[in-house]
């Protein structure tokens, strides 16, 4: 099952995050660390996985050097709560409404990982090739690495061609549990369970 991923690129929506705008934020836990996710006016701005506040605090600002921050507002808690199911429950089908930033190449590498269905990877070439520009491999991984909002835009479902897991920012081994999650939920779905 495919997200129900919006993104906004509305100039009128507010003031730009990376123009001294608003974003509220929230630190949720998770069964793989602790997870921030960020919202401006637009959506959902930034997520990303740590094992300490103060320095997901510190990349936030940093990614967003402008913007005034705030904490534990509602919309944002619920984005860190909706970002955590995603985690522990892939495969459903969320509602979520993103402020996606980046050039036009990464915006069209990130919609295309937002194709890729759960349970399932693509490779960098087939990426490349899948948004017009075949011979673009690596510009397609420094894109995955320039996410701002994981687990939403699933770069973690992005494998190199022979395979291999590679290149996750918040570590291999959680992109290797998401993977499993999602390749787990995915191979029971339709699936009636007995207990007996």
């Amino acid at each position: 099952m495919k997200n129900s991923v919006t993104a906004q690129h509305d100039s009128k929506a507010g003031k730009s995050i990376r123009d001294g705008g608003a974003i509220s934020y929230s630190i949720s836990e998770s069964t793989l660390g602790l997870v921030l996710a960020a919202q401006s006016e637009r959506g959902l701005c930034c997520v990303m996985m740590g094992e300490e506040r103060d320095v997901l605090r510190a990349e936030l600002q940093k990614r967003f050097p402008r913007a005034v921050l705030s904490e534990k507002d509602s919309g944002a808690e619920a984005g860190a709560a909706g970002v955590v199911d995603m985690i522990e429950s892939p495969g459903g089908d969320p509602k979520v409404t993103i402020d996606m930033g980046g050039t036009e190449f990464q915006q069209k590498v990130w919609r295309a990982l937002l194709e890729i269905p759960p349970g399932t990877t693509s490779t960098y070439a087939e990426i490349a090739t899948r948004i017009g520009t075949p011979n673009a491999v690596r510009a397609v991984g420094t894109a995955c690495g320039a996410n701002l909002i994981a687990v939403v835009i699933p770069c973690h479902r992005v494998v190199s061609s022979s395979g291999r897991l590679s290149g996750y920012r918040w570590g291999i081994e959680r992109k290797q549990t998401l993977l499993e999650r999602e390749a787990s939920k995915s191979s029971t779905d339709g699936q009636e369970v007995i207990n007996d």
